[in-house]
């Protein structure tokens, strides 16, 4: 019999850590102003390390919302073009009900029972197994499987992949996703324009005779500067990964609540597991199936989901699946 304790501690668990995750990216953006504030500081004013940090923390009553500014009209522009990148990306087409009446069936019995609009249902020709949901909304939401993963699962299997790709349409973990993207991509492209200009935005650096006189905390200011500078877009990139293995992992719990069948889901991820690969898909979309089979396997916390393991180990723990369902539950 499907057993619930500890479940749903699981996903209270896990929406707190992507609520702190989101937050983070915040304050991170708030020191990348900062950064920018020093460096303007700097190469300005100049002076000792003191008086330009004082200055820097001065200045952020007008640094820190044009940082907010120029993060808004970036999600703008990526949130509007996010789905003709996946859709472009994925090769992903319609899947019709006469192609596949069975998955269609089970998609709309899941969502008859919360009361959710029914998602559109795209197919992707691979053999790989593998699927994806895309979509900001209930309301235009979508979701894509392998044709592997179409011809292999058993039915039970398919419903549990339906279920975890459903649930992160209702956490909204697309919309999340994206903006996580969207925010780690921003203090990518910082750090990237930045290092490879070390004088950006300001234009040319002084010279080192102009430094002297203005103080030699310049350069004890730039390279703290720096500093903030790559330790915001290393942990912006950490924050973005541990968002994804928390959100795969709520997931995993949300199809466990909708099918009360936590061994479909075991036996599924076990199939995947190993048979993911798709050569020909962009790195930028690995995040987005249920699993990755590109990224690292000795730390996690390089990696955009758990590990199959992991992952198994929690529905048994919290969901009581069996670590082998293929075995007779014992009476």
């Amino acid at each position: 019999m499907f057993r619930a304790y500890g479940l749903y501690s699981h996903i209270q668990r896990n929406r707190l850590v992507s609520a702190l995750l989101l937050a983070s990216f915040v304050v991170l953006l708030q020191a990348l102003s900062f950064a920018f504030a020093l460096l303007f500081e700097a190469w300005g004013r100049g002076g000792t390390a003191t008086a330009i940090v004082a200055r820097a923390a001065a200045d952020m009553r007008h640094a820190a919302p044009i940082g907010l500014g120029v993060a808004a009209v970036w999600f703008v522009i990526a949130l509007f073009g996010h789905r003709q990148m996946i859709a472009a990306a994925t090769g992903a087409r319609e899947l019709t009900r006469a192609a596949a009446p069975d998955v269609h069936r089970i998609l709309e019995n899941l969502c008859i029972s919360r009361g959710l609009p029914t998602p559109r249902l795209t197919i992707i020709e691979d053999p790989a197994l593998n699927a994806f949901a895309s979509g900001l909304s209930v309301d235009d939401a979508s979701i894509g499987l392998t044709r592997g993963l179409i011809d292999t699962l058993a039915p039970e299997e398919i419903e549990a992949v339906l279920a975890h790709e459903l649930t992160h349409i209702r956490n909204r973990d697309v919309q999340t996703m994206v903006i996580a993207v969207i925010f780690a991509g921003l203090f990518s492209f910082v750090a990237d324009l930045t290092f490879r200009n070390w004088d950006f935005p300001m234009g040319r650096g002084p010279r080192r005779s102009s430094s002297k006189s203005k103080g030699g905390g310049v350069v004890i200011v730039v390279i703290l500067a720096l500093a903030i500078i790559a330790l915001s877009w290393g942990l912006s990139t950490l924050a973005r990964l541990a968002l994804s293995r928390s959100r795969e992992y709520l997931a995993d719990a949300g199809a466990v609540e909708l099918t009360k069948n936590p061994d479909a889901l075991i036996s599924a991820l076990r199939k995947i597991e190993g048979a993911a690969k798709m050569p020909a898909m962009p790195s930028r979309m690995a995040g987005f199936f249920i699993e990755n089979p590109a990224q690292p396997r000795r730390d996690e916390w390089l990696a955009t989901h758990p590990s199959m393991q992991s992952r198994i180990d929690a529905l048994v723990r919290f969901a009581g699946g069996r670590a082998d369902p293929a075995l007779p539950r014992s009476a």
